[in-house]
């Protein structure tokens, strides 16, 4: 059959607008009433990774975020489509992550409808905006453009949070109205500097401390080296929060690690005389139930204005993008000497012991991967114990984006798709992921996607025989354990059956050796190591 859809259509004009700001990668689902985005791919040198649901492209475009510094971007078809990827954009959302949704809607006119039409959905922007906030029905194909161009404006110049973008499905396969001038990627210009004034008062305060501690969050990644050279020209230890892991390299002498949640680290920043806090909520979710409360001035850093009064108030805050911000500091601080560094090994000793305590088996099966892969490998983790307990403690990250985890969010499902979205973005890259076995359930069907794209891809399955969390959480409530203790396949005839290499691990004292052996295999791989 010969279509009459025009192919210059409003279509193209998105997704070449799309691939002019360097987007070269989508991920998502083909579907009936997307396929006015999916015709133009090809020709415009646009990969697109099919997952096998819509929640695990989301999770893939977060992974090649991270590694590409692009936002990613995710077309769903219309209705159960969308709806499927909501997760996702609601964990970009809590995570301050930059992601573009794309997905076709009911006809211009037929809002609201209850007729009985495919994919019907009675207000689909309605509620993807209430989980994200900008989400927009387009009424032309100019306003698409311009939402497109306003989305990467918005990731540079604010909190980077998803965004949405509904066209109506006779729209998006009508001819289009976009000059294709109005196509071309448009300079974002610089990042956002903090009031002078304002930082020079912070600058001060900096300059007099005594024993100064920094925390950095997720925010304070963009800085480059900068971080470190003020760390460094204050002689400040550098704590993290898990979403600020490799802010700068854990195995500088003044990285204290991602360790913010442990007692210890949270003690050393309530006892400094000038706590700088750079891009973080300092929420529950970080603190895990800890309290800040500093006894000496406390610099927030944040490019959203009403974070700084979140959760801490600060005496100075500093409204602007950490990655001008910091080079102000440094260039108001130029010729400062600090005071000798404080001698930090009794504490990260504390802290390690302290980490270790919580989970011993998970901090060593982690410290055995540390020693056996290379330091730059990227960790896809998940809402698993083998993560939270284990790799954000026992894993030390030498630069920023190297541990892929939700730890706000918290979801299952989220440590496969975005691994095989890292490995598709850098294929030199080290890419390992590693979770429980609860975890990738939520995710399985995510192995056909890993060899359909050919990426060479370790998964290590750290079975604790189900939701251990929960389980302990029952425990404490003196809950007799349900629902928790789950029936188990043969993991290693399962992954064999979607096409991986699989290994079983009999004791930790082989994993090292297996570990080097799925580095080695051409495709994805799974290792199966139980703890039961």
């Amino acid at each position: 059959m010969t279509s009459d859809i025009p192919t210059n259509n409003v279509g193209l004009a998105v997704m070449t607008t799309l691939r002019n700001y360097g987007i070269n990668t989508i991920f998502g689902i083909p579907g009936t009433h997307n396929l006015e985005f999916y015709r133009h791919l090809k020709p415009l040198g646009i990969h697109p990774v099919t997952t096998r649901h819509e929640q695990g492209a989301g999770y893939g475009a977060d992974g090649w975020s991270q590694l590409t510094g692009l936002p990613g971007v995710v077309i769903t078809t219309s209705g159960p489509g969308l709806l499927n990827a909501m997760s996702a954009a609601a964990t970009a959302y809590c995570e301050s992550r930059p992601m573009i949704i794309l997905s076709p809607g009911a006809p211009l006119g037929s809002e609201f409808s209850d007729i009985g039409a495919l994919h019907e959905t009675r207000d689909p922007t309605g509620a993807v905006r209430a989980l994200i906030g900008r989400s927009t029905r387009v009424s032309s194909g100019q306003e698409a453009v311009e939402l497109i161009h306003g989305a990467f404006a918005h990731f540079a110049h604010a909190r980077p949070r998803p965004v949405h973008i509904e066209i109506p499905l006779d729209l998006l396969e009508s001819a289009s109205d976009v000059d294709p001038a109005d196509c071309a990627a448009r300079p974002l210009g610089a990042p956002k500097k903090a009031d002078a004034d304002a930082v020079a008062a912070a600058a001060d305060i900096l300059r007099n401390a005594s024993n100064p501690v920094i925390l950095a969050g997720g925010g304070s990644l963009g800085t480059g080296g900068a971080l470190l050279e003020l760390a460094e020209a204050l002689r400040a230890p550098v704590i993290t929060t898990i979403n600020g892991k490799g802010a700068i390299p854990e195995a500088h002498p003044l990285s204290l690690g991602s360790e913010i949640r442990l007692t210890a680290a949270q003690d050393l920043c309530n006892a400094s005389d000038a706590l700088l806090v750079i891009g973080s909520k300092v929420g529950e979710s970080e603190l895990w139930g800890g309290k800040m409360v500093p006894q000496g001035s406390c610099i927030r850093i944040d490019i959203d204005a009403a974070q700084l009064e979140t959760n801490l108030a600060p005496e100075i805050g500093l409204c602007g993008n950490a990655a001008a911000v910091v080079p102000q500091l440094l260039e108001v601080l130029a010729g400062h000497r600090a005071a000798p560094a404080p001698e930090l090994a009794p504490l990260r000793q504390d802290l390690r012991a302290e980490a270790r305590s919580l989970a011993p088996v998970l901090a060593r099966i982690n410290e055995i991967l540390a020693a056996a892969l290379p330091a730059d490998t990227v960790i896809g983790g998940d809402s698993s114990q083998i993560t939270y307990f284990g790799t954000t403690s026992f894993f030390p990250m030498q630069q920023p984006h190297q541990l892929l985890y939700t730890p706000a969010y918290a979801t299952l499902g989220y440590g496969l798709p975005a691994s095989i979205g890292a490995k598709v973005a850098a294929p030199e890259r080290p890419v390992v992921c590693l979770l429980g076995d609860g975890a990738l359930m939520f995710a399985v069907q995510e192995f056909i996607t890993a060899v359909e794209q050919g990426v060479d891809l370790p998964i290590i399955c750290v079975n604790n025989g189900g939701y251990g969390e929960i389980r302990q959480n029952m425990a404490g409530r003196d809950i007799e354990p349900v629902g928790v203790n789950l029936t188990q396949p043969d993991w290693v005839r399962l992954a064999e059956g979607f096409g991986l290499t699989a290994f079983e691990v009999g004791s930790l004292d082989e994993l090292a050796h297996t570990v080097r052996q799925a580095m080695a295999v051409k495709g994805p791989s799974l290792i199966h190591v139980s703890i039961q």
